[in-house]
C-alpha cells in the first residue's frame, strides 16, 4: 500500500506526575479506538518513555490537514483536552508533513 503524499504526523509528548500517570494512561488508552477509526487517521499509537517514567507520547498519522482539523471538534478530542489537565507541564505537540522523495 502506498502512503498518501500529504501525510500529517502529530506527536504529543506529555509529562505527567507519578500519582496521575495511571489516570492519564487509562484516559488516553480509552481514546485509541475512536482516534484510530476517525476519518483520515492512518495510525495512532501510545508510548511510554524508556528514560523517564513520567513521559508518555501519543503519535498519530493523518491523511490530510483537513481531516485532522475536522476531528478537533470530535467528542474524543474534547475528552483528550480534558485529560491534559493531569499533566505536570503543558503538552508538547509537534506536527510534521511528509516530504516528497525528491526533498523540499
Amino acid at each position: 500500500m502506498q502512503l498518501p503524499f500529504v501525510m500529517i504526523l502529530v506527536i504529543m509528548q506529555m509529562k505527567v506526575p507519578s500519582e496521575k500517570r495511571k489516570e492519564l494512561f487509562q484516559a488516553i488508552s480509552s481514546l485509541l479506538s475512536p482516534i484510530r477509526t476517525a476519518e483520515g487517521c492512518l495510525r495512532c499509537d501510545f508510548f511510554h518513555s524508556m528514560e523517564d517514567d513520567q513521559v508518555l507520547c501519543l503519535i498519530a498519522e493523518w491523511d490530510s490537514r483537513k481531516n485532522l482539523e475536522k476531528n478537533r471538534n470530535s467528542e474524543w478530542f474534547s475528552v483528550m483536552r480534558g485529560a491534559l489537565h493531569l499533566l505536570e507541564e503543558p503538552c508538547e505537540i509537534i506536527s510534521c508533513r511528509r516530504l516528497p522523495l525528491g526533498g523540499i
